[in-house]
């Protein structure tokens, strides 16, 4: 791919709101053999995590949902449209999310990562996550259950 067509669209970022669903849904959907139900979402936004999308392009790209707890804040969901992955998005997303959980005076950021999801996998190490454990038969999969590698990233 030459550098004209890896360029990085300008991008904002800002509170995702229930308008954003439908294109929320679509990456979701596109990314996940097991999506986020619509419900999950709302509950999401209904509750106050912090809840973020990127735009690019005129439309919604990435979304990111974080969960801040006294202490910790858990990444829920984070998730790049698959034609503008591998440019630095989800990086840039990842990045805004672990300010705002330093912005809330938490010590850690934690996660769930699915052990067969190896790019996400390297992005989450890439930015200082390490490995903490794993619970069994976290996510659904197609024959059965797939365990979570939990990643946590100090933040202090």
């Amino acid at each position: 791919m030459n550098a004209v067509a890896r360029a990085l669209p300008e991008i904002t970022f800002r509170p995702m709101c229930e308008a954003d669903l439908d294109e929320v849904l679509s990456i979701e959907r596109e990314a996940c053999e097991f999506p986020w139900s619509r419900e999950i979402f709302r509950d999401c936004l209904r509750v106050g995590h912090s809840c973020r999308v990127l735009e690019s392009d005129g439309a919604v790209n990435a979304y990111g949902m974080l969960q801040i707890a006294t202490g910790r804040s858990r990444l829920l969901n984070l998730c790049v449209r698959k034609r503008l992955r591998r440019r630095g998005l989800g990086r840039r997303l990842l990045s805004l999310l672990i300010e705002v959980a330093r912005s809330h005076s938490t010590d850690s950021v934690v996660l769930e990562v699915r052990p067969s999801n190896a790019v996400a996998r390297r992005l989450y190490g890439s930015m200082g996550f390490t490995r903490v454990g794993v619970s069994r038969g976290y996510y659904p999969a197609r024959n059965g259950r797939e365990d979570a590698v939990i990643l946590a990233l100090a933040l202090s």
